[in-house]
């Protein structure tokens, strides 16, 4: 089974920056890529990046504008989401998810189809 837990979520004003962290439970086969989504309230829950199962693969819509990093760390236990130059409309409930072992390892998108296993988010807020 695979579990993931986000941090790292806060407020911070108009253009700062913060590093979501999804802690990943399970056994690395168990899961294909990792993304991150953000929900507003109000809208609907959006991809923001993702990484494949071997790392080769990120991928960004054009809405991030360059301003989000997606990374992990060596051991594949955490994916990390730097933000950058934070405005206001970021403001929502982030959310890391894992897509279907099922899925072959250069896999990865940003639409929520194929992921299987969520977190319960982290909010971050940006306000003045």
């Amino acid at each position: 089974q695979v579990q993931l837990v986000e941090s790292g979520g806060g407020l911070v004003h108009p253009g700062g920056s913060l590093r979501l962290s999804c802690g990943i439970t399970g056994i690395t086969w168990d899961y294909s890529a990792i993304g991150w989504f953000r929900q507003a309230p109000g809208k609907e829950r959006e991809g923001l990046a993702c990484i494949s199962n071997n790392g080769r693969v990120t991928k960004y819509p054009d809405s991030v504008e360059a301003r989000f990093t997606i990374s992990r760390s060596n051991d594949n236990k955490t994916v990390y989401l730097q933000m950058n130059s934070l405005k206001p409309e970021d403001t929502a409930t982030y959310y890391c998810a894992a897509g279907s072992a099922l899925r072959d390892s250069n896999w990865c998108a940003n639409s929520l189809d194929g992921y299987v296993y969520w977190g319960r988010g982290t909010q971050v807020s940006v306000s003045s």
